[in-house]
């Protein structure tokens, strides 16, 4: 807990002497001891550290003591022109100043202990916090992005039956939900700078849970429909990554922001898995319509604990614990457009794109997203066919194959996203534990997928896909989150310049890897140009990337 005091000029004592207060119940609290400001020294410079945070960084405490005031922010009588945020360094200990040890009342002890346990910030209370709360709703609309998109993939065998499409037009039909989802991003990032992730993923999360819910409907009524509602599906989608982001950056400390992005992503990852084996079990029981209708309706069923529970930012959070409220904004940094404070060109709206594509900083996440789509891509679309074309297993069991590696990813997600909270927090910076995931998170799959060529068997191949979509969820604690640590305000328009090269880097590899078998035979071809490509990009990634503010 801060102490608010001026005391002691280097050998001369300066004993000035007042509680720092910000829990609000102690603001009646009054220091043991109280010196008038003629006793004092009129000018002091000595060395002081800030007890806001467990660091012990020194600064300078300069004042005139002389003219006592009341800091009225916090109600305190401090009798000094300095910040109240500062204490000498030698208060550190309670050694060092007698006072503090032996005058301080119990309520003094009992917010220095309050302060200590919040640095902390300990799983069990993070676990009842609102920020939880926020998260765990944010991981279940991810998954729910992710499932009604892999629902087509699994019925549009019966839809070709149906409807007796061919395979190529099938193929068309996968594809549209990638060119709406190419559109939105960039103006979709833009939105959420200016409006908040609250808003713009309610509007999101409800337009392609209704796309979903209507997508048996427009199949039936023309391919037109079909392709109209595939397509804005996949613009309602372009939303849900800026959404997050901007949620977790407004909810977490920055100390926390990748394990936030972890358990989203878990659950984005999840979603696929969900939708995979979910989606024929429903189909079998109640026909091809319904899982578009059940994931639907779960849509609706989200939005409304999501509009009625959840809040744009902590401060309008009428529920949330002072010492929460207090926890994340002494760790964060500002967000956003949507927060108070001058942009880069003063007003709002889209931010200069010109300026971000100069810094190479910029490249490195808009190339890792490129790179990252080209690999999950393939392996999303292609890795059942492959698994029954090279190795002879059925359908069902390459769905089974399939969902496995989903599921590694998800669990990876989350370790990768706490040991970058451990990491920082062990003193490294930003930048190092940024290239660390990174590299892991890229030359982890791009040697599994040489090994995958190497493979005899489909439980051999079937480990080493394991290997290399769970490694890859390493990015997750890499560019994933650093959009908000390099560029804050215009996080938003980056993520969404970044997610549309990403989706033309997916569009080329789902219909390249075709061409490839089509010329060669064979996916080993494929699979080495997607190895080496993961490697240039490590390179790139490590060369250009930086952990800290690029952009103001």
């Amino acid at each position: 807990m801060e102490l608010a005091a001026s005391i002691a000029c280097r050998s001369i004592a300066c004993h000035s002497t007042s509680s720092k207060l910000l829990n609000r119940k102690y603001t009646n609290l009054q220091p043991s001891h109280t010196y008038s400001s003629g006793n004092s020294p009129s000018l002091c410079s000595i060395p002081t550290t800030n007890l806001h945070t467990s660091s012990l960084s020194s600064s300078f405490c300069s004042c005139d003591a002389t003219d006592s005031k009341w800091v009225s922010h916090i109600g305190v009588h401090h009798p000094c022109r300095c910040s109240p945020l500062h204490v000498p360094a030698a208060a550190a200990s309670d050694a060092s100043i007698p006072f503090a040890a032996s005058n301080a009342s119990p309520a003094f002890h009992e917010l220095l202990s309050e302060n200590e346990n919040l640095s902390r910030a300990s799983t069990a209370s993070f676990l009842t916090s609102q920020r939880a709360k926020v998260v765990a709703l944010v991981a279940v609309v991810m998954a729910l992005c992710n499932a009604d998109r892999v629902i087509m993939s699994v019925a549009i065998v019966n839809f070709s039956a149906m409807y007796n499409w061919s395979t190529s037009f099938s193929g068309i039909v996968q594809s549209s939900f990638l060119w709406g989802y190419m559109l939105s991003p960039i103006i979709g990032g833009a939105l959420v700078d200016r409006y908040g992730g609250k808003t713009m993923m309610a509007y999101g999360a409800g337009l392609w849970s209704l796309a979903t819910l209507l997508t048996p409907l427009a199949a039936k009524q023309s391919v037109w429909m079909l392709f109209g509602m595939r397509m804005l599906m996949g613009i309602a989608e372009g939303v849900a990554m800026p959404c997050m982001n901007n949620m977790v950056s407004r909810w977490f400390p920055r100390s926390e922001r990748a394990r936030a992005i972890g358990l989203s992503m878990a659950g984005f990852h999840l979603g696929s898995v969900i939708g995979l084996l979910a989606t024929p079990v429903i189909m079998g029981v109640w026909g091809v319509h319904m899982p578009f209708i059940a994931f639907g309706l779960a849509g609706a069923v989200w939005l409304y604990f999501w509009l009625c529970f959840i809040f744009k930012d902590p401060q309008e959070d009428p529920l949330i614990e002072k010492s929460e409220l207090r926890y994340i904004l002494q760790n964060r940094v500002a967000v956003s457009k949507g927060d108070s404070g001058p942009t880069t060109s003063g007003k709002r709206g889209l931010p200069p794109l010109v300026l971000l594509l100069r810094k190479l900083p910029a490249w490195a996440i808009i190339v890792a997203n490129f790179t990252n789509n080209w690999g999950y891509f393939v392996l999303l679309s292609w890795m059942p066919i492959y698994f029954n074309s090279v190795y002879g297993v059925n359908l069902k069991q390459a769905a089974w194959f399939s969902a496995l590696p989903w599921t590694m990813m998800a669990a990876l997600g989350c370790v990768a996203g706490s040991c970058s909270d451990f990491l920082i927090g062990s003193g490294l910076s930003n930048t190092t534990v940024r290239k660390i995931m990174q590299s892991i998170g890229f030359m982890g799959p791009a040697l599994a997928l040489l090994a995958v060529n190497a493979s005899t068997s489909a439980s051999v191949a079937a480990i080493w896909l394991t290997v290399a979509i769970g490694t890859s969820s390493f990015s997750q604690a890499g560019f994933l989150v650093n959009f908000q640590e390099i560029a804050p305000r215009q996080a938003g328009v980056l993520q969404g310049i970044s997610n549309t090269v990403g989706t033309i880097g997916a569009i080329i590899s789902t219909i390249g890897i075709g061409y490839f078998i089509q010329w060669l035979g064979s996916f080993q071809a494929f699979l080495t140009l997607t190895a080496a490509i993961y490697v240039v990009s490590t390179l790139f990634w490590n060369f250009y990337a930086t952990g800290e503010r690029v952009f103001e």
